[in-house]
């Protein structure tokens, strides 16, 4: 406790907050860690709920560093206060004391389904409960939290506590439906006629392709897939190459080198400076032993007569100034190529979503595969709405869950539009 007062005593309470500017869920970060400091640690619970209601998650696994901690005066000439810390605290003292999220309204006669259970879906699903709509998730996992259960490995999110956080939001009257696949066990059209709104928030998990030659070959596998699937060949004593600099690539990179794999290398083709990638992770990573290639690209990935990966052939980059471009961008040096044996590659260079199940559900897209929606978060079909990674919302939890209470409050005035248009 007493270095969570040190924490909280740091914060200068400064009356602009730019720490809030930097935060995607702009929480009121002075006002809660004010709290902290009178001891007031409910009050500071219900100052982040009237914003957030995964406390104990963001606070262990958001880029702190580029967002609200990034934004911090603190952070100018010295370390930046502990922003992340001290909501992991308040988060898990209101599991361990059992405090409500408070609720608004009593629940009235609106229905809504949400298809999806991760960050988007449970917050959207919080935020239309506690204004008394009756919420329903669709979950096609026996569990929900979508990429918090599913993506994110246990050494960086303690399952428990994920569990203990959706259960607090169920607390609030909210349906789950497990096991639950649209366009297997049910559809969209079904939903359509049972609820007053639907709400998409299915994400965009699928690996995106590197267009690289020998990409088809046994043994070259997509990081999301891994991760969701968590259905991992036998990489032992192996050889590992994970392309990519985002958490994805550092969590598959992690977890392979923790299934006991005699070398992980992890292939960027930036500096490390430009990796998107928290500097924890990286760090992280190097400490727990994952090898780093910076400024190298991969040619082609070269198989053995089976048909399985066998070697890599690579090409050193060097980073200019481009006329137009915000940073620097990798070019390939010449005649730098170099060929290197691996027994697998795994493809983390970003994630796209599930254009087979799009397709079926006839919904207008955008030129990258989002679902398109307008101000309000509506699709193309009236009253089914999308948010989070499947409108293409910056893949972080915080903005995904942003994205989820700003489509709740955005359904609700849809409703209350249609009451008014009524009487």
């Amino acid at each position: 406790m007493e270095e969570i007062k040190e924490k909280s005593n740091y914060c200068l309470s400064c009356k602009n907050k730019p720490c809030i500017k930097g935060c995607p869920l702009e929480n009121d970060i002075t006002e809660f860690i004010k709290h902290i400091k009178e001891e007031k640690y409910e009050e500071a619970y219900k100052t982040l709920c009237e914003t957030t209601v995964l406390s104990s998650i963001c606070g262990r696994i958001c880029p702190h560093e580029k967002q609200c901690q990034g934004s911090c005066i603190r952070g100018i000439k010295k370390d930046p206060v502990n922003i992340g810390n001290l909501e992991a605290f308040i988060g898990d003292m209101a599991i361990k004391e059992n405090w409500k999220i408070p609720k608004f309204k009593e629940n009235g006669n609106k229905k809504v389904a949400i298809i999806g259970g991760g960050p988007a879906g449970l917050t959207a699903a919080a935020f239309l409960a506690r204004n008394g709509i009756n919420v329903t998730i669709y979950e096609k996992y026996d569990k929900l939290g979508g990429i918090l259960y599913k993506g994110i490995p246990k050494f960086r999110l303690d399952k428990e506590i994920l569990q203990n956080t959706i259960s607090k939001i169920l607390e609030l009257g909210i349906n789950a439906k497990y096991n639950m696949e649209l366009e297997k066990d049910y559809t969209l059209e079904e939903l359509q006629q049972k609820y007053d709104a639907v709400l998409l928030t299915i994400g965009a998990n699928i690996s995106s392709k590197m267009n690289t030659v020998g990409e088809e070959l046994f043994g070259v596998y997509g990081g999301n897939e891994l991760l969701e699937k968590e259905n991992y060949p036998d990489f032992k004593n192996k050889v590992v190459a994970v392309i990519g600099g985002g958490n994805v690539a550092m969590d598959t990179a992690r977890t392979i080198n923790k299934l006991g794999a005699n070398k992980v290398l992890v292939i960027y083709r930036r500096s490390e400076s430009q990796m998107p990638a928290e500097k924890k992770e990286i760090e992280d990573a190097k400490k727990e032993g994952v090898e780093f290639l910076f400024q190298n690209n991969i040619v082609k990935i070269i198989g053995n007569e089976k048909g399985q990966v066998k070697k890599l052939e690579c090409i050193k980059t060097e980073l200019i100034k481009k006329e137009g471009e915000e940073r620097q961008v990798p070019v390939n040096i010449e005649n730098s190529n170099y060929i290197i044996d691996v027994d697998y590659v795994v493809r983390a260079v970003g994630s796209k979503t599930d254009k087979k199940i799009l397709d079926k559900l006839n919904l207008e897209l955008d030129n990258n595969n989002y679902v398109k929606v307008d101000e309000n978060y509506m699709t193309s079909k009236k009253n089914v709405f999308a948010a989070g990674d499947l409108i293409g919302i910056k893949s972080t939890v915080a903005w995904a869950a942003k994205s989820g209470r700003e489509t709740a409050k955005s359904i609700i005035r849809n409703f209350q539009k249609n009451i008014y248009k009524n009487t």
